[in-house]
């Protein structure tokens, strides 16, 4: 339903509707020209709005359950998905535009949203290798930060890699999913490896370092010397995660200098030859 469903057809509320699509028709046709600081400015956009239109959501049905009018808070949540199909259509154009977010499209559970953001975050001319990536999005356990410190990732990458994570546990069981049957594998050999006690120093530092209340399921995981399953579910999230943007790594990197990027560091030791080739590329 298009908001001016809603409306009572005021010239003031059409011609708002009218600016709208007119905006997003021509963003569209120049999408390739949109900078990056206005790609990731949409994408925060939409993510607000789909927060705030889920909070609408949830306050139709309590007003719904008490009898009260809804129209208003209808015409405001009706608003913000009419927004947010027309700032998704401009960032699926703007990703169709780029080959490495094309690629990042074609992956089950990666959509344009995320896509266009992944663009619009990495700089592949300063990224010589994934872990540039893996460290600027805060997915480097060596990283350390002290409090009063300056973040050493970026926030807003971080949280686009947590829900390209979840993403991927959600389509897991799709045929055509890929990184969400490596999440799956990842944990089982995880769970494998905690039952074993393999973690046992892992969870006596995080005891030492964070602050666990003693009543909780993880403190009594940690005390026995085991991750809990919050824990073992990131681990195995973040492996997935990680080997994506591996993949996003190989691929922008053959765009831009049209050549396969070296080695990761750990490939070219022996006993660790193990390579997994980027899905659905060359495309």
């Amino acid at each position: 339903m298009k908001p001016r469903d809603l409306l009572t057809q005021t010239p003031e509320d059409i011609v708002v509707i009218e600016e709208l699509d007119y905006l997003a028709d021509q963003v569209r046709r120049q999408a390739s020209r949109m900078g990056t600081q206005e790609v990731r400015f949409l994408v925060d956009t939409y993510y607000q709005m789909q927060e705030r239109r889920k909070t609408s959501a949830n306050q139709t049905r309590a007003l719904s359950e008490s009898d009260e009018p809804i129209a208003l808070v209808d015409y405001f949540t009706s608003l913000d998905s009419y927004s947010e199909k027309k700032i998704r259509q401009m960032l699926q154009a703007y990703a169709e535009g780029r080959r490495d977010a094309a690629w990042a499209m074609s992956i089950r559970g990666v959509g344009p949203i995320i896509s266009a953001g992944l663009a619009a975050h990495v700089d592949i001319s300063k990224a010589p290798t994934v872990g540039h990536i893996w460290r600027f999005a805060g997915l480097d356990p060596t990283l350390e930060w002290a409090k009063g410190a300056k973040r050493p990732f970026n926030a807003k990458l971080k949280v686009l890699c947590w829900k390209i994570g979840e993403s991927f546990v959600k389509v897991q069981n799709r045929d055509d999913d890929i990184y969400g049957k490596i999440y799956a594998s990842r944990k089982q050999m995880e769970i494998e490896r905690n039952e074993a006690g393999l973690f046992a120093d892992q969870a006596s530092a995080k005891l030492e370092k964070a602050k666990i209340g003693k009543g909780t399921e993880a403190y009594k995981a940690y005390s026995k010397g085991k991750l809990p399953p919050a824990h073992i579910h990131s681990r195995a999230k973040r492996y997935a995660v990680k080997l994506f943007l591996a993949h996003y790594h190989h691929v922008a990197y053959e765009i831009e200098y049209g050549e396969a990027p070296p080695k990761p560091y750990v490939l070219t030791q022996p006993n660790h030859t193990h390579y997994v080739a980027p899905p659905n590329w060359p495309m």
